[in-house]
């Protein structure tokens, strides 16, 4: 389970989701083209299958290791421009939903369903005037409120890596913009970036293990139900799913 919602929630009405962008690798290490299928909001209840409405092409992107591929740099910045997300953070959604498709085919994961998670927590790692730098880190820290068991959070000691991070010793917080609390990132959290290092501050890092977690359950984000459930253990919310839903949607629009 990771940290709660920062931002405030996005209404879903008159928005379609994206449920299989994909961005995948040939053998030659060569992009495939992919197909973006949209669902009706309406059937993304728990247990709907989704309905595809229309369909656009997606340029894929290139890699010098099969093992780590990563999307084009032009497709990046005109992306970027045309959803109006830094191209840091796109490349580090793209990416990793290009390796995840290496890793694990069957999971469908998207680049549009890391950035409507990325969104929700953080917008992109830029709320409240926060900046991505270059390599992926944030100018300032990404912390989520105390996990004290107060109203609306839990209440969950931290570990001395979880303190080391964000520097309560009484209780955690969901660090990154992902928002990872530890007991999570100790199980998922890779290096996304290959820098050696996995850091849940850093969004290259943090997109990846967000989309190992999302498809660690052998969920099919291609299908109403499986793209459901995965959003809804990231984080147990029925608002949540549809805040995600509304802003992957929205990019899925805007980068076709």
């Amino acid at each position: 389970m990771r940290g709660p919602v920062l931002v405030a929630l996005v209404g879903a009405a008159g928005v379609f989701a994206a449920t299989a962008a994909l961005l995948s690798t040939s053998g030659s290490g060569e992009a495939s083209v992919g197909e973006l299928a949209l669902v009706d909001p309406a059937a993304i209840a728990p247990a709907a299958a989704p309905t595809a409405v229309a369909a656009a092409e997606v340029p894929g992107g290139v890699t010098a290791s099969l093992d780590r591929p990563e999307a084009a740099a032009v497709w990046v910045e005109s992306t970027a421009a045309r959803v109006g997300i830094g191209q840091v953070a796109v490349a580090a959604y793209a990416n990793a939903s290009l390796r995840i498709g290496v890793e694990q085919p069957g999971c469908n994961l998207e680049w549009t369903t890391l950035a409507g998670i990325g969104w929700v927590e953080s917008q992109h790692g830029t709320l409240g005037g926060n900046e991505v730098l270059h390599d992926g880190t944030t100018r300032e820290p990404i912390l989520g409120p105390a996990l004290d068991g107060s109203e609306g959070v839990g209440a969950i000691r931290p570990g001395a890596d979880d303190t080391a991070a964000h520097g309560n010793t009484d209780w955690d917080h969901a660090v990154g913009p992902m928002q990872f609390i530890g007991s999570t990132w100790s199980r998922w959290g890779s290096d996304g970036d290959g820098d050696g290092v996995a850091d849940r501050g850093d969004i290259d890092d943090a997109a990846y293990s967000a989309g190992r977690y999302l498809c660690g359950d052998g969920y099919d984000l291609a299908t109403g139900t499986g793209w459901t459930a995965a959003i809804f253990a990231y984080n147990h919310s029925d608002a949540y799913v549809t805040s995600v839903l509304a802003a992957a949607n929205t990019y899925a629009e805007s980068s076709g």
